[in-house]
C-alpha cells in the first residue's frame, strides 16, 4: 500500500474505529484484531451476555434454526472475546411445564453468589396470560433447572408480561420487565422466586426489553420500540432514558419522561442499502473491555437475507461500540456496524 494511502488509512481507523466494508473477507474467522457484524448466526435473538473469569456466555430465545441447526431450546454461546462464538449446548434439558403451551423467549442470566439465574419468559404470539420463569444452574453453560413461575400477567396486573431484567441494588433483588404495555420494575424476595411489595412505572406503552445500565451516578434504561420479527420490514430500534433513582423518573435528552410515549434518545436504528439492517434491538448487557471501551449486542436481520428456509427471523447476533457523549450512549451513526471494526481487546 502506498504511504500516503496507508497514513489516510490509519487516520480513519483512529477516528471512526472502522476500516470499509470490502478491506476483510472474513475477520470473524481468526483475526483478533477486526471483526465484522453479524458475530453469530444463524439466529441469537433477545441476547443476554454475562462473564465468567476469562470467558462470555450469551443466551438466546427459543428458536428452530432449520436447516441451519435445527431446533434450539434456549441456546447457550461461549466465547473469549465477544467476536468468536461457540454453540455449547441448549441450556434446558426439557422444557419448562408450568403453562401448557408457549415459546421460551428472552433469557436474562446473572450471576447471583455462586448460582447463575435464568429469568425468562413464557408465551405464545397473541398469549392472554404470559408469564416469566426462573431457573437456576450451577454452571453457565447449564442445565438449568426450572423454578417455576414468578408471576403471571393477570397475577402482577400488567398485559403481556414478557421481556424480564434481574438487578441488584442496596442489597435487594430488582425486576424489570414490560413488552408493550408499559416497563415495570418491582422488588424480588431473597430467593428471586417471586414478585414482593408494588410495582412501579418507568417507561410507557411503547418500549418492551428493558434493560438497566448504572454509570457516574445515572440510571440508564433502554428499551426497544417497533416491531421485532416482520423479516425486512422489522422496525426494532433502541432507544434510551436516564434517572438519578432506580425507579425513575427515566427522561431522554430533551428532557421527556420515558413515560411519554412519544420519548426516547435514539441509540441505534435499522440502515438501508445492500449491506443494510432491519431491526436491530432488544440489546444485552453492556461490557467493558480491557481498554474500558463499552460494547452492546443485540439482534438484527439483514435485509439480503431476513429469513431462514423455515420461515424463521433470521435474527443474528451483532456487535458494535457503544460510545458516550455528554453522558448519552448511542453506537457509531446510530446504526449498526456494516464495515470491519477494532475487535473488544481482552487478555492482552
Amino acid at each position: 500500500m502506498h504511504l500516503f494511502a496507508w497514513f489516510a488509512y490509519c487516520i480513519f481507523v483512529l477516528s471512526f474505529g472502522r476500516e470499509p466494508f470490502a478491506q476483510t473477507d472474513d475477520p470473524n474467522s481468526s483475526d483478533t484484531t477486526f471483526y465484522r457484524n453479524p458475530v453469530f448466526e444463524p439466529v441469537l435473538a433477545d441476547p443476554s451476555v454475562i462473564r465468567v473469569d476469562d470467558s462470555f456466555y450469551a443466551y438466546g430465545t427459543e428458536d428452530n434454526w432449520g436447516e441451519e441447526g435445527g431446533y434450539h431450546l434456549v441456546s447457550v454461546l461461549k466465547s473469549k472475546d465477544l467476536v468468536h462464538w461457540e454453540y455449547r449446548r441448549d441450556a434446558f434439558d426439557k422444557k419448562p411445564d408450568w403453562k401448557p403451551k408457549g415459546g421460551i423467549w428472552a433469557p436474562d442470566v446473572t450471576q447471583v453468589e455462586e448460582e447463575f439465574w435464568m429469568y425468562y419468559s413464557f408465551s405464545t404470539w397473541g398469549d392472554p396470560n404470559p408469564g416469566i420463569g426462573l431457573a437456576k444452574s450451577a454452571s453457565p453453560e447449564g442445565p438449568f433447572v426450572d423454578q417455576g413461575a414468578v408471576f403471571f400477567s393477570e397475577e402482577i396486573g400488567v398485559k403481556n408480561s414478557i421481556d424480564p431484567f434481574y438487578l441488584e441494588e442496596s442489597g435487594k433483588k430488582y425486576l424489570a420487565w414490560g413488552s408493550f404495555h408499559g416497563l415495570f420494575l418491582t422488588e424480588l424476595s431473597p430467593d428471586g422466586k417471586k414478585a414482593v411489595g408494588d410495582k412501579v412505572q418507568i417507561a410507557g406503552n411503547h418500549l418492551e426489553a428493558a434493560y438497566i445500565y448504572k454509570r457516574n451516578g445515572f440510571y440508564y434504561l433502554f428499551g426497544s420500540a417497533g416491531t421485532c420479527c416482520e423479516g425486512a420490514n422489522s422496525t426494532y430500534r433502541i432507544l434510551v432514558g436516564r434517572a438519578e433513582k432506580l425507579a425513575g423518573p427515566y427522561v431522554d435528552k430533551s428532557g421527556a419522561e420515558l413515560l411519554d410515549g412519544k420519548s426516547g434518545s435514539l441509540v441505534l436504528k435499522g440502515s438501508p442499502g445492500k449491506h443494510g439492517v432491519a431491526g436491530p434491538g432488544h440489546n444485552a448487557e453492556v461490557i467493558t473491555d480491557n481498554q474500558g471501551q463499552d460494547w452492546l449486542m443485540y439482534h438484527g436481520i439483514y435485509l439480503s437475507k431476513p429469513k431462514l428456509a423455515n420461515g424463521t427471523n433470521r435474527r443474528a447476533l451483532f456487535l458494535d461500540p457503544l460510545i458516550w457523549t455528554e453522558g448519552w450512549p448511542s453506537v457509531a451513526d446510530q446504526v449498526p456496524g456494516s464495515g470491519s471494526t477494532a475487535a473488544p481487546v481482552f487478555g492482552r
